[in-house]
């Protein structure tokens, strides 16, 4: 054989080799990418000969699946349109499913390792069982209640989220993102409907396909300041230490001047700590934030849950959930390093480039309500097989942190009930329980209104937490934070009447 044809031999072999590796990468390692593609068609039809099993919150259904007479066997409905829609999700056609579909699509299409048994039996008896069923954490009453105050509000903020958790388990009993959606066009078996409604959201200005409850952060105001009066309870101060207060504060290093949200709310040169949350009043909390420093309050920040970029709702085990953005407390210093006073002391009021998510101000007031344990929410609390026997029991409640001690929770829980009895949280009184709480408003830019914020938890005669909550309107202006404290009180005693 002559030196070309040798040349032409080894090229032809090496391109077979490569032919061989490229195939054996794709059969050992790239399968179950192609298969479970949302844009393998074949898997799809395949998907929709098997009933996906229901998604349920207190007995009924609000994602289930009817017989057709097309091609797609099965065509998936949520009955509860919008209110729903944030946690449930969708199941579409041609487009990446969201929420609990995704998060649990294995076991509610009938091919998670768990209902083996069943496919198994079918390959003898030929029969095509349904997928399992997700039974959900969620209070129909609290749901309900929270989607009609907050598209009902009496401020009318077009944009918002309220979240409420029992602080004993995390287990979530409300999540609403405003403004919603119907999910159903997204699901439709027409995939040019359920692109083109699809497009229709995605370029919507409020942004209704937004999770704000979990995925948005925004300025959290004076809430931020159950943070900082943790971090004073745990370095000397208490309830009745008096700290420097006064109509109007100027750090040093600035010419702008911090003021109280009214002229009346302490105007003397020092208030106690108590006063001082009580009246939300911004020149004490701005100086304590300055005495405390920096880390201490990035510090307790962090234990609260602060600067986590792995938190997710959904089971509470470690499989994952629906993503949760990360709440940050921003650098607080000056441009050529160091702490910067005038941002610390904007910070300690919630301000500057403090962020939070409503979930993360509903598990600071589930923390102080729970004696200072944090627990990880999550929102799936059983998986029913198809014949509704149990496959997965219900879910072990897990604590995620421990931020503050008993002590410095029963102090931090006396103050924010003093908000509600005599301060800035009135609204969110709920008859027979004791609630606390904390108002808050946030500057949203310089010509636009500001936001509402509300935290808050309730608990029954014996002391016993029942539900925290957040509540957050955005750019809701005057009153925003005083309507947030009253729809918060509706949500939590709508959680207790069905916990009854």
């Amino acid at each position: 054989m002559n030196a070309p044809l040798r040349r032409v031999g080894v090229v032809v072999m090496i391109l077979f080799g490569l032919l061989f590796a490229n195939l054996n990468w794709i059969q050992a390692y790239k399968a179950d990418e192609y298969r479970n593609s949302d844009y393998n068609g074949r898997v799809q039809v395949a998907e929709y000969e098997r009933k996906r099993g229901n998604i349920e919150v207190g007995g009924t259904a609000f994602a289930l699946s009817k017989e057709t007479d097309g091609k797609l066997k099965f065509q998936r409905t949520y009955p509860g349109g919008a209110m729903y829609a944030h946690v449930l999700g969708y199941k579409p056609v041609n487009l990446g499913d969201t929420g609990i579909e995704r998060l649990e699509n294995d076991f509610l299409a009938g091919t998670s390792d768990q209902l083996i048994a069943n496919r198994i039996k079918d390959m003898f008896t030929g029969d095509q069982t349904g997928g399992g069923n997700v039974l959900l954490t969620l209070s129909k009453r609290a749901q309900e209640t929270a989607y009609k105050q907050l598209n009902d509000n009496q401020v009318g903020a077009k944009r918002g989220a309220a979240i409420a958790i029992d602080p004993r388990t995390g287990a979530v009993q409300a999540l609403v993102s405003m403004p919603s959606f119907d999910p159903n066009p997204l699901a439709s078996h027409d995939t040019n409907e359920a692109t083109a409604e699809y497009n229709k959201l995605d370029k919507d200005k409020d942004r209704p396909l937004a999770n704000r409850a979990l995925g948005e952060v925004l300025p959290p105001g004076s809430t931020f300041k159950i943070v900082v009066a943790a971090a004073a309870l745990e370095n000397g101060v208490t309830q009745q230490t008096e700290i420097p207060a006064g109509s109007s504060y100027t750090p040093p290093t600035s010419g702008q001047p911090i003021r109280n949200a009214a002229a009346g709310i302490c105007p003397q040169s020092q208030v106690t700590l108590r006063e001082a949350v009580t009246q939300s009043c911004n020149t004490g909390f701005a100086q304590l934030g300055v005495r405390l420093g920096a880390d201490k309050i990035k510090e307790k920040a962090r234990a609260f849950g602060f600067e986590q970029d792995d938190l997710a709702v959904g089971e509470t085990g470690e499989k994952g959930g629906l993503p949760v953005a990360a709440s940050r407390t921003g650098e607080m210093t000056a441009p050529g390093g160091g702490t910067d006073p005038a941002a610390l002391a904007q910070s300690s009021i919630g301000q500057r480039d403090v962020r939070m998510t409503p979930l993360q101000g509903a598990l600071i007031a589930a923390t102080v309500a729970n004696g200072g344990s944090q627990m990880r929410p999550y929102l799936v609390k059983q998986l029913l097989g198809p014949d509704r026997t149990t496959v997965y029991d219900a879910a072990k409640p897990r604590e995620l942190r421990q931020p503050i001690s008993g002590q410095v929770a029963g102090d931090l829980r006396d103050m924010m009930v003093n908000v509600v009895k005599e301060g800035t949280g009135r609204k969110a009184a709920i008859d027979g329980y004791t609630v606390g709480g904390k108002t808050g408003t946030a500057q949203s830019g310089p010509n636009t209104p500001d936001h509402g914020w509300f935290i808050g938890f309730a608990l029954d005669k014996n002391g016993t937490p029942v539900s925290a909550v957040c509540v957050e309107l955005e750019q809701a202006g005057s009153g925003g934070s005083a309507e947030a404290a009253r729809i918060a009180g509706r949500i939590m005693a709508a959680a207790i009447a069905e916990g009854r």
